[in-house]
């Protein structure tokens, strides 16, 4: 039987190449992927407390990849490689590694002239990573952890709370987050930057 994922709001459908990249083939419901993801994802957690993060190591394409590949790896076997399709949302794929070149220098350059403040630039990374798409899937939850990653190992703050969401479900908060997001797109992210501390 092969995998149904129903459409949730605002969340991207895997083609058919991608969903054939699932490692646990008794997986057939969205519910069952959504567990074994955020046992992976909790696996990624674990791993961040104790891996002693360098700053200069997050803002490379290679720790971006790393890290969504330790989130998701258990899971699918394209976790960590770049989308290789073009979705209903994000940039053209064969665009990634440029944008993304430019989001990490940019953050670069606001972390080295205090352009915004450590949250704001957190969330503006978080924001412009989304929006470029990198990934299949499991984009949302990867661009929350890098905020968090950016925060905590670069500016030495507490993490995001994100409402203590993992934004799977389709509910008030998830809402919330879209509306936040779409705000962003329109070039205001203060509500975006209100949603990630409450």
């Amino acid at each position: 039987m092969g995998l149904e994922l129903q459409d949730q709001d605002s969340q991207t459908p895997l083609d058919e190449e991608e969903k054939e990249g699932l490692k646990i083939k008794s997986i057939t419901t969205q519910k069952e992927l959504d567990q074994f993801e955020q046992l992976n994802i909790e696996k990624a957690v674990e791993w961040t407390i104790h891996a002693n993060l360098k700053p200069e190591k997050i803002l490379t394409e290679k720790f971006i990849k790393d890290f969504h590949k330790r989130m998701y790896g258990d899971v699918w076997k394209w976790a960590g490689e770049f989308r290789k399709t073009d979705k209903n949302i994000g940039i053209h794929w064969s665009q990634i590694g440029v944008e993304l070149k430019k989001l990490i220098d940019d953050t670069k350059y606001w972390i080295k002239n205090k352009t915004y403040s450590p949250e704001e630039i957190a969330i503006r990374f978080k924001h412009r990573i989304v929006s470029i798409y990198c990934f299949p899937n499991g984009n949302g939850r990867h661009s929350r952890m890098m905020a968090d990653i950016i925060i905590e190992s670069i500016f030495k703050k507490d993490i995001f709370s994100w409402h203590n969401s993992n934004m799977t479900s389709v509910d008030d908060t998830r809402k919330k987050y879209i509306t936040a997001l779409q705000a962003a797109d329109d070039g205001n992210i203060k509500p975006l930057i209100k949603f990630s501390k409450t």
